[in-house]
């Protein structure tokens, strides 16, 4: 039976509040700017600004969308126009009626900051879609921060689920006050401190929740498979390093390399990841993705060029080295990513994948299929084929956005799809719940290292 299953049977009148609901974004709770389902709890920017990515078109400055719009007056594509008018007499006696209302009746004390910011937050909420949001001033800064891979919580990823919106702990950081905790792969996240989860509360939110200073504690109420009651765990906040990539060589001159995020410095220790292990004499290349929510779109761009020559071509490729293309909600094509460093990797992959490997981790797992650089080797990824950018406002503060849809090389939109393995393998049920898996107990891997023989 399935986590969701069993929750909503098990405990429907306990925890009936978060088991509805359709949204998926994930943070690891600390703070990672992200493209993917999940992040390192915090923020969820996926900044695709650079790596010759043109956001909005012909121009190439940050712009905020309705700055370089398709040409028509009003910012609005053919096709989409729309009604809403926020300067409309309608709109402002209604918003006026509501102010007094709650001038003259509310009960409690008002925080004008918050009662401002969530005028904001709820343009935002309006357009339905849990990849867009609103940061505030002092949230972006600290999402800035978070792209350099050192930040402060508990250390553990987090992901909401599609079908029926539970949020639960995709993996606790080795070492972290998460794991320490006693914080495993799959818990369901039903309260954080007082706050009761619901479904209508963005992943954000409750991240914000989660993560804190250093020396803090956050108290996680869990739904744990097998568990009677609920658990109830205090976590001591603490700062995090997020080292996203790590390797070793393995039997046989096998190397490995495992990829947990994409931030900032991500593709650069790939590449020298890769060196290092060629210069050993790896005869092959073993890259994990499994539970990789994504992240920067330019640090996956990189550590794709890498691997594919400048003059390959794809099957059902456009153009020799296409990378990624991105198309916005007319289809009509925003920008193309075409290999341009000079540089490949001569070695048989394999790369490995699960249900929560996403977005920029499906970028790179695409790429070096349709180019025939890799095997695939898992189960489904979680398929998340759209894009981001995060655009900073006037006043410091800043919105994410969905801007478009990405293509990989052979024109595949893998959005709500994902990618299918080569080799579908679960992993074992006795491994699901471990934190860290030895790489021998490790049915995946071991599939993968049969790729090699």
């Amino acid at each position: 039976m399935k986590r969701t299953d069993i929750v909503m049977t098990k405990y429907k009148k306990q925890i009936r509040k978060i088991v509805c609901g359709s949204t998926v974004a994930a943070f690891m709770i600390g703070a990672l700017s992200g493209c993917g389902v999940s992040n390192v709890a915090g923020s969820a920017g996926e900044d695709s600004s650079s790596y010759d990515f043109n956001l909005f078109g012909d121009k190439k400055d940050e712009e905020t969308p309705s700055d370089s719009s398709d040409g028509s007056e009003d910012g609005q594509s053919e096709g989409h126009e729309s009604n809403f008018d926020i300067s409309s007499n309608e709109m402002k006696d209604k918003t006026q009626e509501i102010e007094k209302i709650i001038d003259n009746y509310f009960y409690f004390d008002q925080d004008d900051e918050k009662r401002e910011e969530s005028y904001y937050d709820g343009i935002m909420k309006g357009l339905d879609d849990p990849y867009s949001v609103y940061y505030t001033k002092e949230e972006y800064e600290k999402m800035q921060e978070d792209d350099k891979g050192v930040f402060e919580g508990i250390g553990a990823t987090v992901s909401k689920d599609l079908e029926n919106g539970t949020i639960y702990i995709v993996k606790p950081l080795a070492g972290s006050p998460a794991e320490k905790a006693g914080l495993l792969p799959d818990d369901v996240v039903v309260a954080v401190d007082d706050l009761e989860l619901t479904t209508d509360m963005e992943l954000d939110y409750v991240v914000d929740h989660i993560r804190g200073e250093k020396g803090t504690t956050v108290v996680m109420k869990i739904y744990r498979e097998g568990e009677e009651d609920f658990l109830e765990i205090p976590i001591v906040r603490g700062k995090i390093e997020n080292t996203t990539v790590s390797y070793e060589m393995l039997d046989d001159s096998i190397g490995y390399i495992r990829v947990e995020q994409f931030i900032d410095n991500t593709a650069e220790l790939y590449k020298n990841a890769v060196d290092d292990l060629q210069s050993q004499g790896a005869k092959g290349l073993v890259v994990d993705m499994r539970s990789n929510p994504g992240g920067i779109v330019t640090g996956v761009m990189e550590m794709v060029d890498y691997m594919v020559a400048d003059d390959a071509m794809a099957k059902g490729g456009s153009k020799p080295g296409l990378l990624l293309e991105t198309k916005n909600k007319d289809g009509k094509v925003m920008d193309e990513m075409v290999c341009k460093d000079g540089h490949s990797v001569d070695l048989p992959v394999a790369v490995l994948v699960n249900g929560n490997s996403a977005s920029a981790a499906e970028i790179y797992t695409g790429c070096m299929k349709d180019y025939k650089l890799a095997t695939i080797i898992g189960t489904k990824t979680y398929g998340k084929g759209i894009v981001q950018s995060v655009i900073k406002l006037s006043d410091g503060s800043a919105v994410k956005l969905t801007i478009a849809k990405y293509f990989l090389p052979g024109g595949e939109d893998i959005h709500k799809e994902g990618i299918e393995p080569d080799i579908e393998v679960e992993l074992e049920d006795t491994q699901r719940k471990k934190v860290t898996v030895d790489h021998k107990d490790d049915n995946q891997l071991q599939e993968a290292l049969k790729t090699f023989k």
